[in-house]
């Protein structure tokens, strides 16, 4: 940790850890894991250069199916003077809510390895070709992450509501979520779950569950928070204590 008589800005950070750990990175390794980069993640569509935003240039120092880790040297309308910042590109993703009719909420609880722990969530899933893919395709990849990963289907009497979209990170990644909103669901007849998937359990719980949950830091999942504030801002949920 930096001292108070030496503090060290976000963007000096980020420059430094660019330099220290991207330009060691070791080419055999990058090489192997993303076959030269063959299947690098395509720039984020909603990310474009305009009104005084501007690429010089971008380097890819790693890259899979899922990221591509880059360095960029960019001009910004408040920093006329170049730039470096280390970017990760990744897939778009969807993120469901799934309502029954009792205006119960469907959370998964599942492993995460980044953070070593089961957590509680939504069910979510990244968005294969996601430059591509228009709406409807986005709603059907939403149900069938609700499917595989909560046993879960829409009614037939069922809607599916675009919620808009949200930046999961934006300090260092173009990642964004689609949230949708399903109801009413109900339970995938002779549903089987995919062990490979790390869902440890499935359940629906009320607002005032939901509420209580959020108030305690057992949700800690930002998919699963932004989809609650998106809820009660477009009264589908209510998260007022009683």
């Amino acid at each position: 940790m930096a001292s108070a008589a030496s503090p060290i800005s976000g963007g000096d950070l980020n420059r430094r850890c660019s330099c220290r750990r991207l330009g060691q990175q070791n080419p055999a390794i990058a090489a192997k894991d993303s076959g030269r980069y063959s299947f690098r993640v395509k720039r984020n569509k909603l990310v474009r250069d305009n009104d005084g935003w501007k690429t010089l240039s971008s380097e890819s120092h790693f890259a899979n199916s899922h990221v591509d880790v880059r360095t960029e040297q960019v001009q910004t309308p408040t920093r006329p003077q170049p730039f470096t910042w280390t970017v990760v590109r990744r897939k778009a993703a969807v993120i469901v809510a799934p309502m029954t009719r009792d205006g119960k909420i469907v959370l998964i609880r599942q492993e995460r390895v980044p953070i070593r722990a089961a957590i509680w969530e939504m069910p979510a899933g990244q968005i294969d070709n996601s430059g591509e893919a228009k709406e409807n395709e986005i709603e059907a990849v939403a149900l069938r992450e609700l499917r595989e990963e909560a046993g879960y289907e829409l009614a037939k009497d069922g809607e599916v509501t675009a919620l808009g979209h949200y930046f999961s990170s934006p300090g260092f990644t173009d990642e964004h979520g689609y949230f949708f909103l399903a109801r009413p669901v109900e339970s995938s007849a002779g549903y089987s779950r995919d062990e490979t998937e790390s869902i440890v359990d499935c359940r629906a719980f009320s607002a005032e569950e939901l509420r209580r949950m959020i108030a305690e830091n057992e949700i800690r999942d930002a998919n699963t928070l932004t989809m609650c504030a998106q809820l009660a801002a477009h009264g589908f949920l209510s998260l007022d204590p009683r």
